[in-house]
């Protein structure tokens, strides 16, 4: 079998492969598999947790059921599951211990929740019937957006799910307000013949579902890991002195990005810690002023006021604060002109610390303005 015969499905983190007997296979692939989780408790034994299991279905729509079949069933099984309509069909992608941290993250009871059910191991025939209602799923989301678009409704259709069987689908929508999709709803059963069920979801859900490379290098945190989407604002971005720049601080779904509230709270906490230094302080040798501060090494630069010179002098909070103490009982602190300078270090992106032309091959000039004739070879 060439690479050429395999197909990687990302949706789904999987990949399908046609055997040289003709034989269609499909195996389960960790490497493109969003929101996964990384099981550090396989092997561990659950008796509670034995019959429970983790499954899979396409982006980041997963789920906990129970193992009723009596089959023995492993992690990268293709499985076959309860729906509320007809079966579903999905990868087992979590088993053992690690399934009562996923209950307890989502606030799921283990004795009290009704868990759907794991039928059997998919057969060859569940297998084509899902690749068949896969290939139906491109095709079916651009007619579904031409409907939408032609009833005038304003919303998006960002994905469109089939359920294991081709019996059902999820339309996922994006809208800012309420949409009355009743008519919709009616022409999609007309026009597809299946069951409707829409679902509308977020901008960051979409930018999850969809998947992508952010300005870090990595893959989305939103179709790494992440499950509950919590408000950004600007606040967060202001008290780490971001620039507030739109292009910068947006992703790629058009709202903040997720990873400016990671930092916010430590930085937080350090201005907490940072004098306020509303006033000149007071010297021996004359009054500084603060002209700017690094929150999370504790240290503000100082420089007197009545020098010409823009010499800066970093100085801990500890020390200003001693100063700050002084001042209040009316002595002056010490100088700190016996301070290390502060070296102004221009910041350089990597393309720019050279020119982007110097490998291009410049003609140079002779010196005034006229061509060098060729000698001619001696024979």
């Amino acid at each position: 079998m060439t690479k050429k015969d395999i197909v990687f499905d990302c949706h789904r983190g999987c990949q399908t492969s046609v055997e040289t007997d003709g034989q269609f296979s499909c195996s389960y692939n960790p490497r493109c598999c969003k929101r996964g989780v990384f099981d550090w408790l396989q092997g561990i034994p659950d008796d509670e947790m034995e019959n429970l299991f983790e499954v899979r279905f396409k982006n980041t729509r997963k789920g906990i059921y129970l193992n009723t079949s009596g089959q023995i069933i492993r992690q990268g099984d293709l499985v076959v599951t309860e729906a509320q309509n007809g079966c579903d069909v999905g990868f087992i992608t979590l088993s053992g211990a690690m399934i009562a941290h996923q209950l307890k993250r989502n606030k799921i009871e283990h004795n009290s929740y009704e868990f759907k059910r794991i039928y059997r191991k998919a057969k060859p025939q569940d297998i084509l019937k899902w690749q068949e209602a896969i290939a139906r799923e491109h095709k079916t989301m651009i007619r579904a957006r031409e409907i939408a678009e032609k009833l005038g409704l304003e919303m998006k259709i960002g994905d469109v799910e089939f359920q294991g069987d081709g019996t059902k689908a999820i339309f996922y929508y994006i809208a800012d307000g309420r949409v009355d999709f009743r008519q919709l709803i009616k022409d999609f059963a007309e026009e597809f013949h299946i069951r409707i069920e829409m679902k509308q979801i977020g901008a960051r859900q979409e930018a999850g579902l969809i998947g992508g490379i952010g300005v870090c290098g990595q893959p989305l945190c939103c179709s790494r890991y992440m499950h509950n989407f919590q408000s950004i604002t600007t606040a967060a971005a202001r008290c780490q002195d971001l620039s507030l720049n739109p292009q910068k601080l947006a992703g790629q779904c058009g709202k903040l990005k997720c990873c400016i509230n990671y930092e916010a709270p430590v930085y937080l906490d350090a201005k907490e810690k940072m004098p306020r230094l509303t006033e000149y302080l007071h010297l021996e040798d004359g009054d500084v002023k603060a002209i700017k501060s690094d929150v999370l090494k504790g240290i503000i630069w100082l420089c007197y006021v009545d020098r010409d010179s823009d010499e800066a002098y970093p100085i801990t909070i500890d020390k200003i604060a001693e100063i700050q103490e002084l001042n209040r009982s009316g002595k002056k602190g010490a100088s700190i002109s016996g301070a290390k300078k502060d070296k102004v270090i221009d910041f350089k992106s990597a393309a720019g610390e050279d020119s982007i032309t110097r490998f291009d091959d410049i003609k140079k000039k002779r010196r005034g303005g006229k061509p060098r004739h060729k000698q001619p070879k001696k024979k």
